[in-house]
C-alpha cells in the first residue's frame, strides 16, 4: 500500500490514539486521565508510538514500551496497543506497524519484543504468528480497581 505513511506520535496525535483504544477496548475511557498518561508516555524514551496515515487520514497506531528485566537479563520490548481501522485491515498496516516497532526493538537491543493478547482476538493471534511472534506464554491478570 505505497500511500501509507507512518510516523512517531505527537502530543497534538492524543485524539486519534484515544478514539482507536476505546474502541480496541469497547470502553469509553477517561479523557483527561487518558491525555495526561500519553503526554507523561511521550516523554518517556522507553515508550514508542507509532501512527499510520493515508494521505491525511490516521488509519493506524501501535505502541512498544521497553523494560530492563532481570529474568532476561536484559531490555524487553512488550507491544501494548495496535489498532487499524476496520475499513484498512487486511491491507498490510499492521505488517508496517509491526516492522516499525521491529526497527525500534533492533535499534534499542532488545533482548525480545513480545505480545499479549485478549485471548477472545483469534484473528489477532493469527496476525501476530504471521508475524513471526510465537505463542509461548500465559498471562494471568487480576483487576485491582
Amino acid at each position: 500500500m505505497s500511500s501509507i505513511s507512518l510516523r512517531r506520535a505527537t502530543p497534538p496525535d492524543v485524539a486519534f490514539i484515544y478514539s482507536f483504544l476505546c474502541e480496541l477496548e469497547e470502553e469509553a475511557f477517561d479523557f483527561e486521565q487518558f491525555n495526561a498518561i500519553y503526554h507523561r508516555n511521550l516523554l518517556n524514551p522507553d515508550c514508542h508510538y507509532f501512527l499510520a496515515f493515508d494521505q491525511q487520514q490516521c488509519v493506524g497506531y501501535a505502541s512498544v514500551h521497553a523494560q530492563w528485566l532481570l529474568h532476561h537479563c536484559g531490555k524487553v520490548g512488550e507491544i501494548q496497543e495496535m489498532f487499524v481501522i476496520p475499513a484498512y485491515r487486511s491491507k498490510g498496516i499492521g505488517r508496517l506497524l509491526i516492522e516499525q516497532l521491529m526497527e525500534v526493538a533492533q535499534q534499542e537491543n532488545f533482548e525480545i519484543l513480545e505480545v499479549t493478547a485478549n485471548k477472545k482476538r483469534l484473528d489477532t493471534h493469527r496476525f501476530y504468528e504471521r508475524q513471526g511472534l510465537e505463542r509461548t506464554h500465559f498471562k494471568f491478570v487480576k483487576k485491582m480497581k
